[in-house]
């Protein structure tokens, strides 16, 4: 072949990788770029990573992701079975890691606490994807401070003055799950992440507030007649289809009593309406955060292995004949929350627990991303 062949050769396979590359920004994620913000740089999105089979991951916050922590999670996933990283994207503060080309997180700030460099973020996710573990960003949707407080049209409304927002016990205000601007912009922050190199979304607090208060203190004008469990369906299947075109999982957090209770206990998360909105279903089953009583134990924290049994037997047998459930992951609990102090038999009783079950996939959650590394198996 001559010089002029290898060239076209060349620039043809440049051609054809380029174009698929650009593929996942067609659609909503195309438009979405048309609103980051102007001093912008276009640049290929990286390369994803395969998703696993089965997927065991952890949980690393802002915290642990900007410092030197993170070093020491890639190497737990080096050395054990983790091969996955659950990364804060946009946390319940409303804070995003790293500086973002998405308008609305430049215009309120949300950038702008202590970020991480695009270019040490790239680099920490080209390391993932050559060692193999999988990057999954996190984004918080409906517990948003920050964006409550700087479009307050979005914020649930207080019944007694609306023009006020509604506060919950700590003061703060939440987003309307009714509202489609938080749902667009957690969309937008997707593409974002996707076009950096995270290979998954996972979106977080897809729900209205658990407090009491809500009922009679909160007004929902947006509602038109709908259940809340109908709205969140709505939205997170309206948010799914806008993502499509990223050709990544589209997953979703929920408390882990969703199981097993068949109401949507007032934040408008009901099983059989989740399991057909995205592609993986996280319940979060914490054995600490179950009542006195439940499954007909005294203190289900001091029984994971039981607790987790139950819950994820009633995930099972509720997404049965439901065309389209999605794979069921769920979250289990590495930390202490009363008495008994949690570490790695604890751990490895709630995994086992979920493998007896044929749930090979699950996640840890520590919330200051330290975990108990001998519960984990080795590669």
């Amino acid at each position: 072949m001559n010089s002029r062949s290898v060239i076209a050769a060349t620039l043809t396979v440049a051609t054809a990788l380029g174009a698929q590359a650009q593929a996942p920004r067609a659609g909503f994620c195309a438009a979405a770029r048309g609103m980051v913000a102007p001093d912008s740089i276009a640049r290929l999105p990286a390369p994803l990573v395969p998703t696993p089979d089965p997927v065991r991951g952890l949980y690393v916050n802002r915290w642990a992701a900007i410092g030197s922590r993170f070093d020491g999670l890639i190497r737990i996933a080096e050395e054990t079975e983790i091969n996955a990283l659950v990364i804060d994207v946009k946390d319940d503060r409303g804070f995003v890691l790293y500086r973002s080309r998405v308008a609305i997180a430049r215009a309120i700030g949300a950038d702008t606490n202590r970020p991480l460099k695009r270019d040490k973020l790239r680099a920490a996710l080209d390391t993932m994807r050559a060692r193999g573990i999988y990057p999954i960003a996190r984004i918080v949707v409906a517990k948003d401070p920050l964006l409550a407080a700087a479009r307050p049209e979005w914020a649930i409304r207080s019944r007694a003055d609306t023009s006020r927002p509604w506060l919950d016990k700590q003061g703060h205000p939440w987003l309307d799950a009714n509202q489609p601007g938080p749902w667009k912009y957690a969309a937008e922050l997707a593409c974002e992440a996707v076009d950096l190199g995270f290979s998954e979304i996972q979106f977080d607090y897809v729900r209205f507030p658990d407090e009491a208060g809500l009922v009679r203190g909160a007004a929902f004008p947006l509602a038109k007649g709908r259940t809340r469990a109908q709205v969140i369906h709505d939205q997170l299947t309206a948010t799914r289809a806008r993502l499509k075109p990223l050709r990544v999982p589209i997953t979703a957090d929920v408390f882990g009593l969703t199981t097993t209770d068949t109401t949507d206990m007032g934040i408008g998360q009901q099983w059989e309406q989740l399991v057909t909105t995205v592609d993986v279903i996280l319940p979060m089953v914490y054995p600490s955060h179950y009542a006195e009583g439940a499954y007909g134990l005294a203190d289900p924290n001091a029984h994971p292995s039981t607790v987790i049994r139950r819950s994820l037997t009633d995930a099972k047998r509720r997404s049965e004949g439901i065309a389209g459930a999605a794979a069921i992951r769920p979250w289990y609990q590495d930390f202490t929350l009363g008495p008994p102090k949690y570490g790695a038999a604890q751990v490895r009783a709630q995994i086992d627990a979920g493998y007896a079950l044929g749930i090979r996939s699950w996640l840890l959650w520590n919330p200051r991303s330290a975990y108990s590394v001998a519960g984990l198996g080795k590669k």
